[in-house]
């Protein structure tokens, strides 16, 4: 017969390693993300400041899964530039490697002069 202290040892430990992976995934999977809107990053959408199309679609694929056990990669295209007027909202698309599609909304939370703070849904 086990001995259930070293069971219930090993289920303990176990499960702080769980929760510790649960805690680093928290804090690095940020979804959101500050620009400046400089010469090399902004474009003009109706008349308005904008972020440019590439530039929001390679940060929030470099955000949708920064971690190996978060899931599969993802090619984000973005259709138009990210107004630079608090609440603007864009849908992204995002392509898995099985083919298959999804949507990632992003808007924007806060314009501070030439700082646009903006923030995707996974």
């Amino acid at each position: 017969m086990p001995d259930t202290r070293f069971l219930v040892g090993f289920a303990g430990g176990a499960a702080a390693v769980l929760a510790a992976f649960g805690v680093v995934t928290h804090f690095i999977a940020r979804t959101e993300s500050t620009t400046t809107l400089d010469r090399y990053d902004t474009v003009l959408v109706d008349g308005h400041r904008a972020l440019a199309p590439n530039i929001v679609a390679g940060r929030t694929e470099s955000l949708y899964h920064p971690l190996p056990w978060v899931g599969t990669d993802v090619r984000v295209s973005c259709p138009t530039g990210l107004t630079a007027v608090e609440g603007t909202r864009i849908t992204c698309t995002g392509r898995r490697t099985d083919g298959t599609t999804v949507d990632i909304p992003v808007r924007v939370v806060e314009v501070a002069g030439a700082r646009l703070t903006w923030r995707f849904e996974r």
